[in-house]
């Protein structure tokens, strides 16, 4: 009997396990818009946005966490540079924190997180967005 239900527990498992790789978010701080792939397991939030040549002009990754907390974020295998954004659970910026290419620095937050924001390098910065405006859009989601 279980043989004959082992594929589509397979195919079930499978469509979960990549269900949060392809979860878009639109966020919004101030008149500025991101479109932000979200990570909520360990595996992929510890993968990030490693591996990748490039990121859309406003597009990003958001961690979420699963309770507030101190986090830290790491470039390891990244090959373009990012802005990092630490968030509260109401979404206030924490601190912003830029990163290079391969460099080995742990970037730690300020304080409870419960998400980081990553984007290109100098996202925040041209917009004018600094710690303490507030990220709109977040999904309500702790694992």
């Amino acid at each position: 009997m279980f043989r004959r239900f082992l594929p589509a527990l397979l195919i079930l498992f499978a469509l979960f396990a990549r269900a949060d790789e392809s979860l878009r978010v639109t966020l919004s701080v101030g008149a500025h818009s991101i479109e932000a792939e979200v990570a909520t397991t360990e595996s992929t939030r510890a993968r990030g946005l490693m591996h990748r040549s490039e990121l859309a002009k406003n597009a990003g990754m958001l961690f979420m966490f699963s309770r507030p907390g101190t986090y830290s974020l790491w470039m390891a295998n990244t090959l373009i540079p990012l802005d990092a954004a630490f968030l509260d659970n109401t979404g206030v910026i924490l601190g912003i924190v830029t990163m290079s290419p391969h460099d080995s620095t742990i970037h730690s937050s300020p304080d409870d997180t419960a998400y980081a924001l990553e984007t290109n390098a100098g996202w925040f910065s041209k917009r004018g967005i600094k710690p303490g405006a507030r990220v709109q859009g977040l999904p309500r989601y702790y694992k």
